[in-house]
C-alpha cells in the first residue's frame, strides 16, 4: 500500500511539474514582450522597487513560514532568469554596455617608458625585463601607488606591478589601488620567484639576528625563517630595497630575503639558497596602461563591483556569468573604506570584450550592482 501511495504522489508531482514548466515558458514569453517595450522606450531592465513589490505580493499568498521563504526564493530566481533573457534581447538590438575599451594588435614596446616599484634587482624589475626586454627604458619608484600615479599622469607608458603569488595569495593593496587610480590592466606576465637569504661577505648564518624583506617574501619563506626563533623579521617596501639596506648598513647581524641577482648587484653573499617553502613559487605581474585598450586575442577580463548589501545580492550578480556560460577564474573580496562589513568584489573571467556573451554578462552585472568597473582585458 505504501509503495502504491508513493507512486501516486510521484504521478501528481509529475503533473504539477509539467504545469509549472508550461507556466514558466508562458511567463518567459510575456517577459519577451516586456523587453520589447523596454527596447522601444529605453527603460532599464532592472527595476528594484517593482521587483520588491512583486516579491512581497507573491510571498503574502503563501500560508506558512517555510513556504513564504521558499516562495520568495523561487520568484527571486524566476525574476533573475527573466532579466537574463531581457539583457540578451537588448543586446541583440544593439543596446549593449559601452565598455569604452578599444582593441589593438599588441602593446607598443618601442620608445616607451616602463616604471616598476622598488630598485634594481627587485622582482618587479625582473618582471619588467621579462615582458619588455632587457633594453627597455625602465625606471623605478618607491611605492606601488607611485608607479600607478606615474602612468596615470603620463610620465610612464606602462607600470609593472605584482598582483598575486602562488604561495602568499593576492597582493591586496594593489587591488585597492586599482579602484583608486584611473589605470587599466593591459597585459600580464608570470615570474618564477626563488628567494635567497643574503648577508655580508664576512657573515655566517649563526651571526644573523635581523632579517629584512617585503611582507610577501617574508610570508613565502616563513617556514624557514620561523625555524630561527631568535631572528627578528622586519618588513620593507621591496625585496631589493632590503638587500640594498643590508649592503649599505654593513652590519653582519643583518640579512635580506631577496633574489640572488639582487645579491650580486649589492655585493651580498648567498647564505642560503631557495628558502621559499613552495618550490613552484610564481608571482603574477600586471602591466598597467593609462588607456582602456585590449590586445587582439586577450582571453581574461578583470572587473570590480559593489553589490547591494543584502542576502543573495552576490549570487544574483554572478548568475549573469552562469547564464552566459562564462568561466570564473578568481574572486577576491576587499573591505569598502568607511562602510564596516561591506565589501567590493574583484572577479577574473575567461573571455574577451569582443565576445557578445561577455558584454551581455557585464551589462547584467552593471544593471544590478551599485557600481561596476572593468579593470582590464588581457
Amino acid at each position: 500500500m505504501k509503495e502504491l501511495n508513493l507512486q501516486e504522489i510521484r504521478q501528481q508531482l509529475d503533473v504539477i511539474d509539467a504545469s509549472l514548466t508550461e507556466l514558466f515558458e508562458t511567463r518567459m514569453e510575456l517577459c519577451r514582450e516586456v523587453a520589447e517595450y523596454k527596447i522601444q522606450t529605453g527603460k532599464p531592465v532592472y527595476d528594484r522597487e517593482r521587483e520588491q513589490q512583486k516579491l512581497k505580493a507573491v510571498t503574502a499568498l503563501a500560508h506558512s513560514d517555510f513556504t513564504r521563504k521558499g516562495t520568495y526564493e523561487l520568484f527571486s530566481q524566476i525574476m533573475t532568469i527573466s532579466r537574463r533573457l531581457q539583457y540578451g534581447l537588448l543586446a541583440s538590438h544593439g543596446q549593449e554596455m559601452d565598455t569604452v575599451f578599444s582593441m589593438i594588435e599588441d602593446l607598443k614596446r618601442e620608445n616607451v617608458r616602463i616604471v616598476y616599484q622598488g630598485v634594481e634587482g627587485s622582482y618587479g624589475h625582473g618582471a619588467a625585463r621579462r615582458y619588455f626586454g632587457p633594453d627597455a627604458d625602465m625606471y623605478h619608484v618607491k611605492t606601488m601607488e607611485d608607479a600607478m600615479t606615474e602612468v596615470e599622469e603620463g610620465r610612464a607608458d606602462y607600470a609593472v606591478l605584482p598582483i598575486e603569488n602562488s604561495s602568499a595569495g593576492a597582493v591586496s593593496d594593489n587591488y585597492d589601488l586599482l579602484v583608486k587610480h584611473n589605470v587599466y590592466i593591459a597585459a600580464e606576465t608570470e615570474l618564477p620567484i626563488n628567494h635567497a637569504l643574503l648577508g655580508r661577505e664576512d657573515a655566517d648564518i649563526k651571526d644573523i639576528r635581523t632579517v629584512y624583506s617585503h611582507p610577501q617574501a617574508l610570508m613565502q619563506t616563513s617556514q624557514y625563517l620561523n625555524a630561527h626563533r631568535d631572528w627578528k623579521q622586519i618588513s620593507t617596501v621591496n625585496t631589493a630595497v632590503a638587500a640594498k639596506k643590508v649592503a649599505e648598513e654593513n652590519d653582519r647581524s643583518q640579512a635580506a630575503v631577496a633574489s640572488e641577482i639582487a645579491g650580486e648587484l649589492y655585493g651580498l653573499k648567498v647564505l642560503e639558497r631557495s628558502i621559499n617553502h613552495n618550490k613552484n613559487n610564481v608571482t603574477r605581474f600586471i602591466i598597467l596602461s593609462k588607456d582602456p585598450v585590449y590586445r587582439k586575442g586577450a582571453n581574461k577580463v578583470s572587473i570590480c563591483f559593489e553589490g547591494v548589501h543584502r542576502s543573495g545580492s552576490l549570487y544574483n550578480m554572478l548568475g549573469n556569468l552562469i547564464y552566459n556560460d562564462i568561466n570564473m577564474l578568481m574572486i577576491e573580496s576587499r573591505p569598502i573604506p568607511g562602510r564596516s562589513w561591506e565589501y567590493r568584489f574583484f572577479v577574473d573571467v575567461e573571455g574577451s570584450l569582443s565576445d557578445a556573451k561577455i558584454r551581455n554578462a557585464l551589462k547584467g552585472i552593471s544593471e544590478e550592482a551599485v557600481s561596476l568597473r572593468i579593470l582590464g582585458n588581457y
